[in-house]
């Protein structure tokens, strides 16, 4: 009796070290995967100042629209937490996405190199964070999975592993369509 009890305790600690090692493994991929997709972020932060020069010179009038790109943008840059981050950034991608159809309606704008360069290395980089923001989603799902599923989450609510947030485009700004007026 005394080693069906033995074995039965070893076989539960065996699962409880399995799942809490499974619980690290994923969570460092969380901040693996947020720290990726951080990385991208910043250099677009790098890139604005040098598109919104370039748009300056074509663009005097439209001061409001260059100042809410730097406000975001710099709001962006001050964001210290996951969430903060997140939000800032849904709202300077709105913020761009009308700076962007700005642009386009300042044809000789258009055909300056030095534009058609930063704004192919900005799409780049906005294709780079939708992969990043994807592959962060794609493990904070697996990580909140393991949270909620039974028997797994037995271990995390001993050992405090909580839900990550996902990821989300922000409705009201992302999802509206991009007014261009010429």
């Amino acid at each position: 009796m005394l080693i069906i009890l033995l074995v039965i305790i070893a076989v539960v600690a065996i699962w409880f070290i399995g799942t809490y090692n499974g619980f690290i493994q994923l969570r460092n991929k969380v901040e693996e995967a947020f720290s990726t997709m951080d990385v991208y972020l910043v250099k677009r932060y790098d890139l604005i100042p040098n598109l919104v020069e370039t748009v300056k010179g074509y663009a005097k009038h439209e001061s409001e629209t260059l100042e809410n790109v730097i406000k975001a943008r710099n709001a962006a840059m001050s964001a210290t937490t996951p969430a903060e981050k997140m939000e800032s950034d849904n709202q300077l991608s709105g913020v761009l996405s009308r700076f962007m159809a700005l642009a386009e309606s300042y044809p000789e704008l258009k055909a300056n190199t030095n534009f058609i360069d930063l704004q192919n290395q900005l799409q780049r980089m906005e294709d780079e964070i939708a992969n990043s923001r994807k592959y962060y989603n794609g493990v904070v799902k697996q990580f909140n999975t393991k949270c909620e599923t039974i028997p797994s989450n037995i271990v995390a609510n001993i050992a405090g592993f909580e839900k990550q947030p996902l990821f989300v485009v922000n409705e009201d700004k992302q999802r509206e369509n991009v007014k261009v007026q010429f």
